[in-house]
């Protein structure tokens, strides 16, 4: 009889399991979410779509309702997801979650992606002029080389 070690989470062995999408309600972020749940339909793989609310504690106080702005966003963006699944539902079948993190964009999905133990993660092309400078998420999530990481224009 062979004694078999323990189990042990593998990335990427028979194929992805769970897929990453980034989604903040940019044009490139819904297009990276349709991507994914693309792939996430063929691989049979659970699409976790993650939005990151950021903390802004400057807005904070001056008297701005962060909180409550970001969680609308949040519930925007899970009703659109929703209707979108509602749409394709019989012909287009894709397992999902919506998971909402706190922090800054990278920390955030980098969270997400560890706590789900995510295949890959596909995110959208920066839109902001800004990151030419300081590096977008997208480049940050390959330079970290943790997982399989789909830019999508």
């Amino acid at each position: 009889m062979t004694e078999h070690p323990p189990h042990r989470f593998e990335r990427g062995t028979d194929g992805p399991k769970v897929i990453v999408a980034g989604l903040d309600g940019s044009d490139s972020s819904l297009r990276a979410a349709a991507y994914a749940s693309g792939l996430a339909r063929r691989q049979g793989a659970l699409l976790a779509v993650v939005y990151v609310q950021p903390v802004m504690p400057a807005g904070a106080a001056y008297g701005v309702p962060v909180a409550e702005t970001t969680g609308e966003i949040a519930e925007g963006l899970v009703a659109e997801v929703r209707a979108a699944a509602e749409r394709v539902r019989g012909i287009w079948d894709v397992r999902w979650e919506f998971h909402t993190v706190r922090g800054d964009p990278y920390t955030g999905l980098v969270t997400a992606a560890d706590e789900l133990k995510a295949d890959a993660v596909v995110v959208g092309a920066s839109e902001s002029a800004g990151h030419r400078f300081m590096g977008s998420v997208a480049v940050r999530l390959v330079k970290a080389g943790r997982w399989p990481v789909t830019v999508v224009p």
